[in-house]
């Protein structure tokens, strides 16, 4: 097991946040497949120091975007509360997207935890997200054919934004979102969309 940030010396905590600021810029700039040895040398940390630190790819992706995922996991508790079921799925995607448009890096953890990265976060914030759908479709406001899935096919369009400067990429991101909200309602649904793809062919 690990130390909690507060009980390392202060040279540990430096060197934590060095290299959970390194794997941020690493994964923004390659994706997720950049090596852990590419991030430590960056961080100018050994190899070894990294995998004590962070045993695996997925603990470390985790911590590097802990912030971000925790916004997603208070907006998905906070949806799941709100009594109007549809303004919480609406929400919840708009947040989500924001976030994507606001950090390259992210978009690719973010596209990772649905499903593939296994933690805990994934698990929470996938199973809110799948009883949030069928709230919005219980209440008759949510088309019946939408899938759960169908979230990958929003963040694959919403991250390509995220190439653009970070402005352009929010003003963007949020008329992309508002389109494809409008098109999730019910009532919209005249001509069914083709089966939803597995997320195994959509990802790869």
């Amino acid at each position: 097991m690990t130390a909690e940030p507060s009980q390392m010396r202060a040279d540990a905590r430096e060197n934590r946040a060095r290299v959970l600021a390194v794997a941020r810029e690493l994964f923004a700039e390659r994706g997720l497949e950049v090596p852990m040895a590419a991030i430590a040398r960056r961080a100018g940390v050994g190899v070894a120091t990294l995998y004590r630190r962070f045993p695996t790819k997925d603990s470390l992706v985790v911590e590097a975007f802990a912030e971000q995922f925790a916004v997603c996991q208070s907006a998905m508790d906070d949806a799941l509360k709100d009594p109007d079921a549809w303004r919480g799925l609406r929400t919840v995607i708009e947040k989500v997207c924001l976030l994507q448009a606001c950090d390259r890096g992210f978009t690719a953890a973010f596209m990772a935890s649905f499903p593939d990265l296994h933690s805990e976060v994934r698990d929470r914030t996938w199973l809110g997200f799948v009883a949030l759908v069928q709230r919005a479709k219980d209440s008759g406001h949510l088309r019946a054919d939408f899938s759960p899935h169908d979230l990958t096919l929003v963040l694959i369009a919403n991250g390509g934004l995220s190439t653009l400067p970070v402005e352009v990429a929010v003003a963007a991101s949020q008329r992309l979102v508002a389109y494809l909200l409008e098109s999730f309602r019910a009532g919209t649904d005249v001509l069914p969309p083709p089966v939803p793809l597995s997320l195994d062919l959509v990802l790869g």
